[in-house]
């Protein structure tokens, strides 16, 4: 299987590595500074499930071509414009785009760009970063890679994809019927711990050490899930029950991706998941008064970074 990977940062070069090592015929579309990395050091994966370190294929942006089954897009969702772009002259008709992406509001723009048939639900469970040096450093136990065809179907592509992950060191691979259910499910925990924890700025345990904090995180939790309800998808009790327990561990050290790359200054991903909840939210009827702060909390902080104004950056 011929797959392309956008990017080899914390989550692009993790699966792209692992797959790799399954067999894969890989290269990553990189940029010049990455591409460089790579080839001084080749990809360099520190993980409790196996290290990794051997020379890799690259692409450089603007000289990709056709010839791939598969497209894995790894990017942040705010650079999806940015990876349209890098990724459409890689794809012709035998080409699958899988993106693992937050969010959902991606996968309406890949269908509208590249056709229906081309575009795969997908997501991914990992904590990892990319070290300055280049090194991909896996953190904890978290290593699963989620996906499917959004019509249900188990096709010949999602079959032989499930294939090859499933040998893949340190990966835990699925290919699931309901991809779509699934990509709700993440939304509503995700969005959650995003609303509560860029409001509050604080990890789930010291929200919850606050009075009221656990009650505030179990109510956006409700809302949420009301959200996903109506859509079509309603979440099932047990998965409910998981995320009011952390939620409610005042031991926990859960924090968003989202929190941590606001207090570093960088981008976030504010339209694509708090954005997203607000406009559903609002087309379903539910109180929208958190979702709203968060998203207009986000959006000012854009603003005070853009200007330069955050402290110890001005």
């Amino acid at each position: 299987m011929r797959i392309l990977v956008l990017g080899a940062g914390a989550l692009g070069g993790y699966f792209g590595g692992r797959l790799l090592q399954a067999g894969a015929e890989l290269g990553f579309l990189v940029r010049p500074r990455r591409a460089a990395q790579l080839a001084a050091d080749g990809l360099v994966i520190e993980s409790p499930f196996g290290a990794l370190r051997r020379p890799v294929a690259t692409v450089m942006e603007g000289a990709a071509a056709p010839g791939w089954d598969l497209i894995l897009l790894a990017c942040k969702a705010y650079d999806l414009d940015a990876a349209i772009a890098a990724i459409r002259p890689a794809v012709d008709d035998r080409t699958a785009i899988l993106p693992v992406l937050n969010g959902l509001s991606h996968i309406e723009t890949l269908q509208r760009e590249f056709g229906a048939a081309r575009v795969l639900g997908g997501l991914a469970k990992i904590q990892a970063t990319l070290a300055p040096d280049g090194t991909v450093r896996h953190l904890n136990d978290w290593r699963w890679l989620t996906f499917g065809e959004l019509d249900g179907t188990m096709s010949p592509r999602v079959g032989a994809l499930a294939a090859l992950a499933g040998r893949a060191e340190g990966v835990i691979a699925e290919a699931v019927p309901d991809i779509l259910h699934r990509m709700w499910e993440k939304l509503v925990h995700l969005g959650t711990s995003a609303i509560g924890t860029v409001l509050l700025r604080a990890n789930t345990g010291e929200i919850a050490r606050s009075p009221g904090g656990a009650a505030f995180m179990h109510r956006l939790l409700d809302r949420n899930a009301a959200i996903a309800e109506a859509n079509g998808h309603p979440m099932r009790p047990d998965y409910i029950a998981e995320f009011r327990a952390l939620f409610a561990d005042e031991k926990g050290m859960y924090a968003t991706s989202m929190l941590r790359d606001l207090e570093a200054g960088g981008r976030i991903e504010a339209d694509h998941i708090l954005g997203f909840l607000l406009a559903a939210a609002r087309r379903a009827g539910v109180p929208d008064e958190a979702h709203e702060a968060a998203y207009l909390h986000a959006k000012a902080f854009e603003q005070r970074r853009d200007a330069g104004r955050l402290p110890g950056r001005g």
